[in-house]
This record gives structure tokens, sequence and C-alpha cells, in this order.
């Protein structure tokens, strides 16, 4: 037993989410082992919980079944061009690898409901390849199915309200375990391997003034437990950590509501106008985070949405649109004239910008379909750049160890979620949808598949 631990388990996983649940989900597939779930608190949430759900990977049976060539090696092509950062190349590729066996495992072994989103277009993307539940439900319904899993598996305790506050280390540098906060009181839980699976920092002000200054101080639509806390022990222990200046942007958010509008509207045929009522930019050549900065640089980084009842239809479907109808964050238009005088733009600027749009989806043909112009009834909202979460954390190999900076590995701790460097590059500019979540899931998987084959119970 570790010295002066109180209690001992064989893996300790820091954080409930989604990175965090898998990771234990696999690591208990070695009957062996005994693993332990820290969770700072299920009331809170974590940004799994508060995403859309949609699991991006290449080369599944439900792209088979629709039709869709797609593989690994192009998911992994697809992500690199966008975050234009090479060096990330073997995690990407590690990453997108596991992701089509987690997404049949969620369905065939947990029951999760999954389908592929075939109106999912997102920028980057170069076929359909975001996985969602039937009824997108969004990222609740994900954590829901995960944490159903963890309470049937007998060798994985989960404790709620029990935030790790610091790490055991040994005279060597090794990690032998964590400080937990357990019933309010300081607990020592000794393990053979850690799991740092916990939010990033991007609910920490300091933090982000100090990495990522550019959103310093923008609408934070992520979880209030996103502190950093597990990046900043790392540090303690000289990990070295990559791409801190980059973060998850959001240019759908609703000023005053704290909801997204559906990412998939532009691709749809919405238009973008700016508050002087005129087309500022190309809606689909951006993806939805480098949108908060083109959108940050418009007068008072404000702008409309305007999209039509047949968009309308399909964008329904989105749980964030559900959620964004119900909190009134956008408004039907009748006329012209009601459409100008509820968003306070020029009716005059507004008719010659919808006379010179061509509503193009490129949903259900990605050479696009010509829908013509935006045609009465109408519905608009305001929109604002908001910050979901951060991408830069801890430096993790291919298999999850943190790297230290003289450039080994630190025994006995382990990356992945929000504590680990993403995939996304060095700003916000490179994120694709789906990265997220695929590093969530997928650094769960690795890591865990890791620990259940090399370690034996005690």
């Amino acid at each position: 037993m570790t010295s002066d631990a109180d209690y001992e388990v064989d893996v300790a996983v820091v954080g409930g989410g989604a990175c965090g649940l898998v990771a234990a989900l696999r690591a208990a597939r070695n009957p062996d082992l005994l693993i332990a779930v820290f969770e700072k608190s299920t009331k809170e949430g974590c940004n799994s919980q508060f995403s859309s759900g949609s699991l991006a990977a290449g080369g599944t049976r439900y792209q088979r079944a629709a039709g869709i060539d797609d593989s690994p090696e192009r998911h992994a092509r697809d992500i690199l061009t966008v975050n234009g950062d090479p060096e990330a190349e073997p995690i990407v590729t590690a990453l997108c690898q596991v992701a089509p066996h987690y997404v049949e495992w969620l369905a065939d072994e947990l029951g999760h409901p999954v389908e592929l989103g075939r109106d999912m277009v997102r920028s980057g993307q170069s076929v359909p390849r975001l996985h969602t539940d039937t009824g997108r439900a969004g990222g609740a319904r994900l954590i829901s199915t995960l944490r159903r899993a963890v309470e049937a598996t007998d060798n994985i305790v989960f404790v709620d309200n029990a935030p790790g506050t610091g790490l055991l280390t040994a005279e060597d540098g090794s990690v032998t375990g964590v400080h937990v906060l357990d019933g309010g009181e300081q607990r020592r839980a000794g393990a053979q391997a850690v799991v740092l699976a916990a939010d990033g920092f991007a609910n920490n002000p300091d933090m982000m003034a100090e990495f990522c200054p550019d959103a310093a101080g923008a609408f934070y639509g992520g979880v209030s437990t996103s502190t950093g806390d597990a990046i900043r022990w790392g540090l303690e222990l000289g990990a070295t950590t990559r791409t801190m200046g980059s973060f998850l942007g959001h240019g759908l958010v609703v000023p005053g509501h704290g909801t997204r509008l559906n990412p998939a509207l532009p691709f749809l045929g919405a238009l973008l106008v700016g508050t002087d009522g005129r087309r500022f930019v190309d809606e689909k050549a951006q993806g939805y985070s480098k949108l908060g900065r083109v959108i940050a640089e418009q007068p008072g980084g404000r702008a409309v949405l305007i999209w039509d009842e047949r968009a309308h239809k399909a964008a329904m479907h989105s749980e964030l649109m559900r959620e964004s109808a119900a909190a009134g964050a956008f408004r039907r238009h009748e006329t012209l004239a009601d459409l100008a005088t509820a968003t306070g733009l020029s009716d005059s600027r507004l008719a010659e910008t919808l006379a010179g749009f061509r509503s193009v989806s490129v949903v259900d043909d990605p050479a696009g379909t010509d829908h013509g112009p935006l045609r009465f009834p109408l519905y608009a909202g305001w929109v604002t750049p908001g910050v979901l979460t951060t991408q830069g954390g801890l430096l993790v190999d291919t298999t999850g160890r943190v790297q230290h900076y003289s450039g080994h590995p630190i025994p006995g701790l382990y990356a992945g979620g929000g504590s680990a460097a993403g995939i996304s590059g060095p700003s916000s500019e490179g994120y694709m949808s789906g990265n997220g979540l695929l590093t969530a899931l997928g650094f769960g998987w690795i890591i865990g598949d890791h620990l259940a084959a090399t370690l034996g119970g005690r």
C-alpha cells in the first residue's frame, strides 16, 4: 500500500466526464483492477454533458450503410488540414484509429442509440462523419449512457462531490495517487496509475488571461468546474504543455440568452449580416469556432443570422436549437418591416442584402443545392462569439502518458479530455467539429485499454 494513503485503488480517475468514464470502463475490463472515479460535481456537470454529443469517426458501419466512403486515415487528414499542426499527426492518427471502435461499442455494448447525422455538415469535414443519438438529445444523453454503464460495473467506484486537490508522488517523481476532498475531508487515494480527465481552464480568469488573452472576458458557455486544476498539478511536476492558446469558440451564441444556434444553419443556407445590414462573410467557409473570431471583428462583436422555413425545420432536430427556441433566442418574422423593426436594421439595406443572397444548402448535396433567395417567413437571431472550452493542456504520448519537460513520461500519470493538449492546433481557428469529444472519448479508450493490458491487481 502507498505510504500514508487512506485507501488504495489500482486506477484513480480524476473527472467523471466522457474521458474519465470511458477510461474507467475500458480499464475495468481487467477484472483484477479496482478503479475509482472522483468527480468534482455531477450537479455542476461536465463540458461533454453540455455538448451536442456529436462523435466524429471515419469508417463506421453507419457510414458504410449510407454508402459513404470514409476511413480513420481520411478523418486524420481532414483534421490536420484544418488545424495546421503537423506535429500533432501521431496523436491525431491514434485518436482517429479508435474512433469507429468506440462509436460501435457505445451502440453494441452500452445500448446508446447511435445514428449517422447526414444533415450535420460542418466546415472541414470532407464527408458526413458526425454520429449522434437518435432524437438528438445531445451530450447529456451520452453521459447518461456512460454513467449507467459505470454503475453496472462491479470493479468501478464512482465518488461524487470529491474534487481532486493534488497528486501523491514518490521520491523518484512517479505519481502514486491523488489527494481528494471526500465528504469534506482531505483523503489520500493511493493508485498504480492516475488519469487526469478533468475539464480545461476556460473558467479560470487568470489562466485565460495568461494563455488565451484574445478570449479573456468573452462570454463563457461551459461549466463552472473548468478551472484547470489538473493542468496546474502537472506543471508542478515539470510536465510539458502544448497549444495552451487554443480554445473552442462558437460564433453562434445568442447574447442575453446564453444558448447557441445550430451550427448546421450556415450549411443549410442561412445568411449572416452585420449591424449595417450587409453580408460580411462566406457563412459556409468557416468552422463555428473560427466564425467566432470573424464576428468578434464586427462592430459590437455582433451579427444577425437569418434563415428560412426550410432550414428551420432541419435545424430544429438539434437539442441546441430546441433550447434556443424555448429561451426565445430567435423569432419568426412574416415581413421585411417586421424583421427590420425587430433587429433594428435598415429595411432598405436588408432588402438589398436579401435580394442579392441565394440560399445554397450543402447538406444533401456537397456540390450545393441552390434554393434561390430567402423567402418570408424568415427567422432571425442575434449572435455573438463565446468560449466553450480550452483546447490546450498537458502534452501526452499516443498512450496518454503525460510527458515531462526532460522528454520522458512521468511514471503513473495519464491525461485526456480537457486536461490534455487537444488536436485543434495553436488557436481557435483550427477547431473542427467533433474534435473535443474525439479527444475525450479517444483518450479515454486508449488510456483505459492500455491500463487494462499493462497493470496487474494489487
